[in-house]
């Protein structure tokens, strides 16, 4: 759920985004389709009452139920786990409800784990070892995802500069002991790990030039302005692991709800794990072939897609 110019600009955005998530899905090795749901918002105009919003969540999940399964919903930015309890009211087709009612809960400290695995396995390819103990990081973005990766980083010893649109998050960063920057400034931070994680499209011709980090690792969705980007990446020094991997983690979470048995969070954890062992391997093949990370990502996503393809059974998209 976001708030969108014109109708246009909302159709584009589930384009980029379910383009993402069929490459998550390929890459982290799940039994999935990819798909994204976008509930559009006017741009200008005061928020939605709570009436109007239950309204536009109900309607949300008429949709996803007259595809048959074809389409599962799940938590996501503007969504929170109240949202989707509201959504399971007219669909069945529904992952993330609560513990309590059989589901997952908030996949977001999953997503969290993803990308801490994602910035030390970065981290041990550039400087030898994966221990974050006194790493400089900086979390743009102390969201439900961004949040948690500052503690889990802050708990593992690094040093941390973080920076948030809402001042009143400078309440976490005192907590942490953590440098508060201005989001504009934080992208530029003299640090060894810039960890994106609020929205995407911030990496482009202009700001991956004046960066002056050694690793680029992240919770956000789409975080290159362009595909051809990765090469600029790669001329700079920087190492991007790529974004569709390193935050798979809610994703792998969910998508155990769906396993014979029903959810399991040791299970969860383990799988979100692998994460890691995925970007080697993806590091392993874009250094074997002199490509970028990116343009190994998307192999592998595609030689999974394909196997998928010729499998006799179709899976569900998920998003």
């Amino acid at each position: 759920m976001w708030a969108y110019p014109d109708s246009r600009s909302a159709v584009r955005d589930a384009l980029r985004l379910s383009r993402a998530m069929t490459y998550k899905a390929a890459v982290a090795g799940l039994p999935l389709g990819g798909g994204k749901g976008v509930i559009m918002l006017p741009e200008s105009g005061p928020t939605p009452s709570s009436r109007r919003r239950r309204a536009a969540l109900l309607d949300f999940g008429d949709t996803v139920e007259r595809l048959d399964g074809r389409y599962i919903t799940a938590e996501d930015v503007g969504i929170a786990s109240r949202d989707m309890t509201v959504i399971a009211e007219t669909t069945k087709h529904v992952t993330g409800l609560s513990r309590a009612r059989g589901g997952s809960g908030d996949p977001s400290p999953f997503t969290a784990q993803g990308v801490q695995e994602a910035i030390s396995i970065a981290c041990e390819r550039i400087f030898g070892t994966g221990d974050l103990r006194g790493r400089s990081i900086a979390v743009l973005g102390l969201g439900h995802v961004g949040g948690r990766l500052a503690k889990i980083c802050a708990r593992a010893g690094a040093k941390l500069v973080v920076s948030d649109i809402d001042s009143a998050k400078r309440t976490l960063a005192e907590q942490l002991g953590a440098r508060w920057m201005d989001p504009a400034r934080a992208l530029f931070a003299d640090v060894d790990v810039v960890s994106p994680c609020a929205l995407g499209g911030i990496l482009d011709h202009e700001s991956i030039p004046r960066m002056r980090c050694a690793v680029i690792a992240g919770s956000a969705n789409n975080q290159l302005a362009d595909d051809t980007l990765g090469d600029l990446l790669r001329a700079h020094g920087i190492l991007w692991a790529p974004d569709f991997v390193a935050n798979a983690g809610g994703l792998i979470n969910v998508a155990i709800e769906l396993e014979p048995g029903g959810y399991d969070v040791k299970r969860a954890r383990e799988r979100v794990r692998g994460i890691g062992d995925t970007l080697r391997e993806i590091f392993d093949e874009a250094e074997r072939t002199g490509t970028t990370p990116l343009t190994a990502a998307m192999l592998l996503a595609r030689r999974r897609l394909g196997e998928t393809v010729r499998a006799p059974q179709t899976q569900p998209a998920r998003g």
